[in-house]
């Protein structure tokens, strides 16, 4: 079975007609534990006993989890983690905290969860970092252009307790909200078809002049007009239509991200060029963290610290089995059954856009944001700090060989 994922057999109404009797939440969790194709009475059986398991006994919290457009179906492709955390917290208390999750946009979408999270309307959120900016501005502090090299050192940086300090803490202080893990991938810019018949883009120089999609982040548009880009913002949910009608050149955003948004038939290169972060993080509120029990608050970091462990291998694996970045590209992917060009970059033209927009050979670019971000964090120099952490590893460190920490402990 190729991309056609586990719940290919199973239409949207048959979906909700088996949520009907046990709840979306039930029956989105025991959609995404299933192996193999999956067949409308064998959902309902499995959903069936997952409702049991959850509903046995009267939980101490249930949280409510907004996972912005996130659902079984597309986190096969971008693997978030969203739905393992669920079902991983859910065992580990043994019921005392149930979770209810809400995604497919229902509550909140890719721009509004952060702020949804903050006011109290959901108590877990799932959304980009880079979308989330626009709420939560500390987390532009991970989008200095160039400053991760690889999905490797990225990953580094979130197990490495340093992390505490540089990013989950003055996250927390400042915005209200405890960073629990993330998926990870560098953002490069994804064409649309107007670039169908054109030869696959080889130098950045091919990309100058461009009309780019961008997102909540500050930073990222700061690289982008560096990199003459032209950073239009586009809300996530209207850039396909965007690169469908021709509005917009590209989009800036990485590989999975085309294909679990079904973006993949409207886009005809994917230009790899790894220029800031694309981080699909989970957070939730502080104040509902801190008003739980020590035990539970274990169970919360325990689960958050597996499911960043499973990002990390399953992201990797379904970025060359399912969505197809990759050369040579395996021919049941996402990519290859939609016709999208990867284009890897060569070591000098990453240089070249690296030289044209990074802080560190254009750091006049970037000083008033530094500022700001070095002043939220206590006056350290976050920039520089986090660089030199992921370079800690060798540049070319296989992502999933990266040693998983427990972040919160020294």
């Amino acid at each position: 079975m190729g991309v056609s994922d586990k719940l290919s057999r199973i239409s949207r109404r048959d979906l909700f007609r088996v949520a009907g009797t046990y709840g979306m939440s039930s029956t989105l969790l025991a959609a995404g534990a299933f192996g193999g194709a999956m067949s409308l009475g064998n959902l309902a059986k499995a959903a069936e006993s997952t409702y049991e398991r959850r509903f046995a006994k009267e939980p101490k919290h249930t949280l409510k989890f907004g996972a912005s457009g996130f659902n079984a179906r597309n986190l096969l492709i971008e693997r978030a983690g969203a739905l393992e955390f669920a079902r991983d917290l859910e065992a580990r208390t043994q019921g005392e905290i149930r979770v209810e999750f809400i995604g497919d946009n229902q509550i909140c979408g890719q721009l509004s969860c952060v702020e949804k999270a903050q006011q109290g309307i959901i108590d877990i959120y799932a959304a980009s970092t880079q979308n989330s900016a626009g709420g939560a501005p500390y987390l532009n502090v991970l989008d200095y252009a160039y400053m991760f090299p690889s999905r490797a050192a990225q990953y580094h940086f979130l197990y490495s307790p340093e992390s505490q300090r540089i990013l989950r803490d003055p996250f927390e202080k400042r915005h209200g909200l405890k960073f629990l893990f993330s998926h990870c991938e560098l953002r490069g810019i994804q064409l649309g078809l107007g670039w169908e018949d054109r030869p696959t883009v080889t130098k950045v120089e091919e990309l100058f002049g461009t009309k780019n999609r961008v997102t909540g982040t500050q930073l990222g548009r700061i690289a982008m007009q560096a990199l003459n880009l032209n950073p239009v913002p586009v809300a996530w949910e209207e850039t396909l239509d965007g690169l469908k009608q021709g509005l917009i050149d590209g989009a800036e955003t990485w590989a999975s991200a085309v294909a679990y948004a079904n973006m993949s038939p409207v886009v005809s290169q994917s230009v790899d060029l790894k220029f800031f972060c694309g981080t699909e993080h989970t957070a939730m509120s502080a104040s509902i963290f801190d008003g739980m029990d020590g035990e539970l608050q274990d169970a919360i970091m325990e689960s958050a610290y597996w499911t960043q462990a499973h990002i990390q291998a399953a992201n990797e694996v379904a970025l060359i089995r399912t969505v197809g970045h990759s050369d040579p590209m395996f021919p049941d992917t996402i990519f290859a059954q939609n016709n999208v060009r990867n284009a890897f970059l060569a070591d000098d033209q990453i240089k070249i856009a690296e030289e044209m927009c990074s802080p560190e050979f254009q750091p006049q670019l970037w000083e008033e944001w530094r500022e700001r971000i070095n002043g939220w964090a206590g006056g350290i120099d976050t920039y520089q700090e986090i660089y030199d952490i992921a370079r800690e590893i060798p540049k070319d460190m296989l992502p999933e060989n990266v040693e998983p920490r427990r972040w919160w402990q020294s």
